[in-house]
């Protein structure tokens, strides 16, 4: 089966760097364990056309309905809507997860390390890459960062909360800030959770993330992040 070749991520966030924009991934999802719902009633696709039309880098959209309230029905939608890569992001652990990720017009995925199993990872990472996707692989701790080092993914995301307990937990990009220097600088590293003004965004960045994603920020409408674009 071929998958229309949708945008691509890594390429999108290379090329915001080079006209001086620093790179975010703004986030739909619907609602969060720790802040309830986050759409207000909104209609989501109405955030996403607000979102594209700032120099963001492309579009992560929560798909797992149980905790966040989504389903994979958002993420064709929020596709179809725009041109900019859409990341899936979901408790993706098998092939046909992937096989829905592109057929809904996904560009990227998210695989978190600290559920899937080393040799899962690798072959999630093969199977996404055979469907014309992207790998954003996931880590909270030194040590997923050091089971992943080596595997052939295409951007590292640190995760300022633990999303095994479901992102409840209070942590801050300080988080960012600690494990960055642990990244080897082969892949666009992203910060991930807790960044809701453009402070916390410069501060990732002096870390050495390349690229935020946001959640709250932008649903919230805290701090006006996507509309700064020499800070974000």
């Amino acid at each position: 089966m071929s998958f229309a070749r949708r945008p691509s991520l890594v390429e999108t966030i290379r090329e915001r760097q080079k006209q001086g924009i620093f790179p975010v991934i703004s986030e739909i999802k619907v609602r969060s364990e720790k802040e309830g719902d986050l759409l207000g009633g909104r209609d989501p696709l109405s955030l996403v056309q607000e979102m594209a039309s700032c120099p963001v880098a492309g579009i992560s959209v929560v798909t797992e309905p149980r905790y966040f309230g989504g389903n994979i029905e958002l993420l064709k939608s929020v596709a179809q809507s725009v041109s900019l890569p859409v990341l899936h992001k979901d408790f993706i652990n098998n092939i046909t997860q992937i096989e829905q990720s592109a057929v809904s017009g996904a560009s990227a995925i998210l695989l978190i390390a600290s559920m899937l199993e080393d040799t899962q990872i690798a072959e999630l990472i093969d199977a996404a890459r055979e469907h014309g996707l992207e790998s954003l692989v996931e880590v909270h701790t030194i040590s997923d960062i050091e089971r992943v080092h080596q595997l052939n993914f295409d951007l590292l995301g640190i995760n300022n909360r633990d999303i095994t307990i479901l992102e409840v937990d209070d942590t801050d990009v300080g988080h960012t800030e600690r494990l960055a220097q642990y990244h080897d600088g082969t892949r666009p590293l992203v910060s991930e959770s807790s960044i809701s003004s453009s402070e916390e965004v410069v501060r990732a960045a002096t870390a050495g993330a390349d690229d935020h994603r946001i959640d709250l920020g932008v649903l919230q409408h805290r701090a006006g992040v996507l509309r700064r674009p020499g800070n974000a």
